[in-house]
């Protein structure tokens, strides 16, 4: 009888499932630690412990780490860009603040300049009515003060040959003749001749009448350039398109056409 040998059962060690997973690419990141911690839990009480036990505390470490520098990484990007949206939330509210500041002074700025403006038109306005209502007073008193001249049909003739004969004469300003005159002084003169009182100056013998359109002139009618109370020359219209009066120191007493210098107004004295 041969003798019968016997043969135990053998049973073929296992390949390491972790080896496996390693060598598929399951392993990454976090999910790859939890699929190795899965992985190391043996799929029979008869493998050996040493199959698991001398590879993993190293690579759960690794894994660990990079899931910690991961996490950091991610909160740190999170935070850096949280930081620089709020930075640009804040630029553009100052941004905002500015703008807005700038167009209140430039309406503050356009408001006080408007009313500046109406302010002054408004004080130009009144010395303006000012002066017209003394202006006015001015004219009434000068006429007041004109001698009316008695009612002769004459009269405004007699002012014309009065000034007609002292054609020639010199001009000194102030001067009231008789051989040299100043224009105003050369009315006053002529009215005088008539017993008519008139104002010395030009300004004011140009209002101490009634104004008479130059279209509708008379001999003896009072001529004035300037304006009215404020006139700067006087003559005296003589008739025919034609007035005489002391010009200046050159011309001295002479006479004119309308024409070679027209005047402003005239008044009417008699």
């Amino acid at each position: 009888m041969s003798p019968i040998r016997y043969r135990g059962r053998h049973r073929k060690p296992r390949p390491s499932r972790t080896s496996s997973l390693i060598r598929g690419g399951v392993l990454s990141g976090v999910v790859g630690t939890v699929a190795v911690t899965g992985a190391t839990t043996p799929a029979s009480a008869t493998e050996k412990p040493t199959e698991t036990t001398g590879q993993l505390p190293v690579l759960d470490a690794a894994l660990a780490g990079h899931a910690t520098l991961a996490a950091e990484a991610t909160e740190a990007y999170v935070s850096e860009t949280e930081t620089q949206n709020n930075w640009q939330r804040a630029q553009d509210r100052a941004a905002e603040r500015a703008r807005e500041a700038a167009a209140e002074r430039r309406a503050q700025a356009e408001a006080e300049a408007e009313a500046e403006r109406r302010a002054e038109a408004e004080r130009r306005a009144r010395e303006a009515a000012a002066a017209e209502e003394a202006a006015a007073a001015e004219a009434q008193s000068l006429a007041a003060t004109a001698t009316p001249a008695p009612s002769t049909g004459g009269s405004g003739s007699a002012i014309v040959d009065f000034v007609r004969a002292q054609l020639g004469d010199g001009y000194i300003l102030g001067s009231n003749g008789p051989d040299a005159w100043d224009c105003s002084g050369l009315v006053q003169a002529a009215y005088a001749n008539l017993g008519i009182s008139l104002p010395r100056t030009s300004g004011e013998q140009s209002t101490a009448g009634a104004q008479v359109s130059l279209d509708a002139l008379q001999p003896g009618d009072i001529l004035y350039w300037g304006g009215a109370g404020s006139a700067y020359h006087v003559a005296i219209y003589t008739g025919d398109g034609t007035f005489i009066g002391a010009q200046n120191s050159s011309t001295g007493v002479v006479e004119r056409d309308l024409g070679w210098d027209s005047p402003s107004g005239a008044i009417r004295v008699l």
